[in-house]
């Protein structure tokens, strides 16, 4: 395996980092209480990956066994414990644990425990996933229709 193709032409680099403060308050709260911060989008990284810290309340569940076709999706635990499912069994992941769930792989996740619990997101390649955390708990309120369009567009595909 080797580098990519170079993508930077210039000679002396540039000022282009970006800053985010772990007090930063996040982008978003959901109905349920969940957090998410929005550390990278896909817009911020021109594509390359997308990462979010989420941070669940006590017993705030969470999705289903699903499968993206086009992005892989990787977990790392911050905090607290994090129920994972690896396609074949559900692990307690604890502070410091991670998976990572290919392109394809089924997995899910929730909080099912009686304490907070926090963990980055990562996707790769980016993907705009702002816009599916802003509206997945809407999906009730949908039509089959909306919500099926919905989580196709969102490359969401449930097995239950």
């Amino acid at each position: 395996m080797s580098y990519p193709e170079v993508r930077y032409r210039g000679e002396t680099g540039e000022v282009s980092a970006s800053y985010r403060p772990a007090d930063t308050p996040p982008e978003l709260v959901s109905p349920g209480g969940t957090r998410t911060h929005y550390l990278a989008t896909t817009a911020s990284t021109g594509g390359e990956f997308g990462l979010y810290r989420v941070d669940m309340p006590a017993k705030a569940g969470g999705p289903s066994t699903h499968f993206h076709r086009t992005i892989s999706e990787t977990f790392f635990v911050l905090d607290g414990t994090v129920r994972l499912y690896d396609g074949e069994r559900w692990v307690e992941a604890e502070k410091g644990d991670f998976l990572y769930v290919p392109t394809g792989g089924l997995h899910a996740f929730r909080n099912d425990s009686d304490d907070p619990a926090s963990m980055l997101l990562l996707f790769a390649p980016g993907a705009p996933r702002e816009e599916y955390f802003e509206k997945v708990s809407t999906v009730a309120g949908m039509t089959e229709e909306e919500r099926a369009e919905f989580f196709l567009k969102h490359d969401t595909y449930w097995t239950d």
